[in-house]
């Protein structure tokens, strides 16, 4: 008889099963890997399971990228703990994610969020509006400090050089489930300086835009 013998339980996938376009990424990203090291591919395979899962990560998701990659559950709940791209808890549709960190903070991201909490009708961070369009949280730097204060919706679009009012005016239109232009919401092109380069000019042009 051939028994795999293993030190932690079998995982408890609950149903939960990659659709067969997803298995089928899995199954390429794991092949990048030498033999017996699939294990790297975890982050990708759980943000597989969470953009399928509705934007959040549940045990069963876990167990079962555990399953697929031969690990120990645990390990992958520590990357699913670790990480806060991902979602251990059922979010809205759009995750407005304010950025906290020092550029942000000192061009007033405590406003921000304030505004987009009342935007969405909710008190507390991490809450979801009523309707489940929208959850507001706070994350740490999002990379885009020449253009704070901004926020991040879902895991693609920025929306920088933000103001508590057009914060407001954002959130708003995605409880209506409404597409918002993302990028500078005043116009500046990348992180050329509010008052136009002052390099590169034959490339950016005198005004900037």
């Amino acid at each position: 008889m051939n028994l795999k013998i293993t030190s932690y339980p079998a995982p408890k996938t609950n149903g939960f099963v990659f659709s067969s376009e997803n298995l089928a990424k899995a199954k390429d990203y794991m092949a990048r890997y030498p033999e017996g090291r699939q294990a790297s591919a975890v982050i990708y395979l759980l943000y597989l399971a969470q953009v399928q899962n509705g934007n959040w990560v549940s045990d069963a998701c876990i167990e079962y990228v555990a399953e697929l990659l031969e690990m120990a559950p645990i390990r992958v709940y520590e990357v699913a703990s670790f990480y806060t791209m991902f979602n251990r808890k059922p979010v809205g549709k759009h995750l407005v994610q304010v950025c906290r960190t020092t550029h942000c903070w000192l061009n007033g991201s405590d406003a921000i969020a304030k505004a987009c909490l009342e935007a969405a009708g909710t008190t507390h961070l991490g809450e979801t509006s009523s309707d489940g369009m929208v959850t507001v949280r706070e994350v740490e730097c999002l990379g885009a400090c020449c253009n704070a204060p901004m926020f991040q919706v879902n895991d693609r679009d920025y929306y920088e050089d933000l103001t508590p009012e057009r914060a407001q005016e954002i959130v708003a239109a995605l409880k209506r489930d409404e597409t918002v232009q993302p990028g500078s919401q005043k116009g500046r092109l990348a992180s050329v300086p509010e008052g136009g380069p002052t390099t590169l000019q034959a490339t950016f042009g005198k005004e900037g835009a």
